[in-house]
């Protein structure tokens, strides 16, 4: 395998935001690395924090994009599990320390020595670059099948948002069709959720803070009730009617409103981030033995699980494809949750590296 290829990606040089073509050299292919010629790639919110630097974190020049569908160009001499032509899949971590209690458990996304898709860097010093990019190089360990029933487009929202959903509805044994599932927020991840929820026979309450989006959750996404938050009659009418809830705000907001919605036994389960601490009444779970857990995207084995089933039960993910050029205007739009419910960049057709010439290198 070359040791070196110079590709271009879409970087952010500041915390601007702004994102522009990049020239780079890939790090060395190794042994165990599969070299993917990327197809599509999801947007996902965290990008957005990313290139802005919300998190405090990004170090520049950064090539965002953790929902990555490629094609496999090159494979190392000790892979097993990849073929050259290939459709595959890279989620959000391209490494992990594959010797710790979370990785013996097939766990990687909870290692502490985790190396995040794009932001981080490999153990020989090189930065990770995403996938607004025409190649990556990743760890076989960290890269999937895309089914081929599963149009390319489609997988791409999985492999972050998708997974995000699917591995807590397995954890907390969420798969059984007598369950009756929330969905509090519906963005890009609640609604993957609904569609998984659905996927295994559950009954799908969404539950958001306007009647906006009902026609759109009943009738396209196939939930079966609509709650509006502030509408005191009507989380009364649901309380203590939910198996689980899955929170997807990334943000703060009260936990007592829909702690209320739980059953004995019911399970509130955070999948958003918020900077500022949570405070809810602990006589709310105790008179319920309810639960408050959190989830964290999901495992190596959960992605490709994710991608299964929704081959096999054909779901479809509410997407816009758009171009590369077209970045920087779906940043903005992403930013005002002008969105329903997820971009997905065609990078392929965008021909970065017949580019090069209109690049920057650093």
């Amino acid at each position: 395998m070359e040791p070196e290829r110079c590709v271009t990606g879409w970087a952010a040089r500041d915390s601007s935001g702004h994102l522009s073509p990049y020239n780079y050299t890939l790090r060395n292919a190794g042994p165990h690395d599969v070299v993917l010629r990327v197809i599509y790639c999801g947007i996902c919110h965290t990008d957005l924090h990313q290139i802005k630097n919300d998190l405090g974190i990004s170090q520049y020049p950064l090539v965002p994009g953790h929902e990555v569908v490629g094609i496999v160009t090159e494979i190392g001499k000790e892979v097993e599990k990849f073929k050259i032509g290939e459709h595959v899949g890279v989620g959000c971590i391209v490494g992990s320390c594959k010797s710790c209690n979370a990785c013996g458990e097939k766990m990687e996304q909870y290692c502490s020595k985790r190396i995040w898709t794009y932001n981080d860097v490999f153990p020989d010093g090189r930065p990770t670059r995403g996938g607004f990019s025409s190649s990556m190089v990743v760890d076989q360990m960290f890269v999937v099948h895309i089914p081929e029933n599963l149009p390319l487009e489609q997988a791409a929202p999985l492999l972050c948002a998708g997974v995000t959903v699917y591995s807590p509805m397995k954890h907390f044994a969420m798969t059984d069709p007598s369950k009756r599932c929330g969905i509090l927020g519906l963005g890009g991840v609640g609604h993957i959720g609904v569609k998984i929820a659905k996927a295994f026979g559950l009954h799908v309450t969404v539950i958001s803070s306007s009647d906006s989006k009902r026609r759109e959750a009943l009738e396209v996404l196939g939930a079966d009730e609509y709650i509006v938050s502030k509408d005191t009659t009507q989380m009364q009418a649901a309380t203590g009617s939910l198996d689980c809830i899955l929170d997807t705000i990334p943000g703060w907001h009260p936990l007592e409103p829909y702690i209320s919605l739980l059953k004995i036994n019911g399970k509130l389960i955070m999948l958003g981030v918020s900077k500022e601490p949570f405070t809810f009444p602990s006589n709310r779970l105790v008179l319920g033995r309810k639960s408050i857990a959190g989830s964290f995207i999901g495992s190596m084995e959960e992605t490709q699980e994710t991608l299964n089933l929704c081959a096999e039960k054909q779901v479809a993910c509410q997407i816009e494809i758009v171009g590369m050029e077209y970045l920087n205007t779906a940043m903005e739009r992403l930013d005002k949750n002008d969105v329903r419910y997820r971009f997905v960049v065609d990078v392929a057709a965008s021909n970065l590296d017949d580019n090069q010439s209109l690049s920057s290198s650093y």
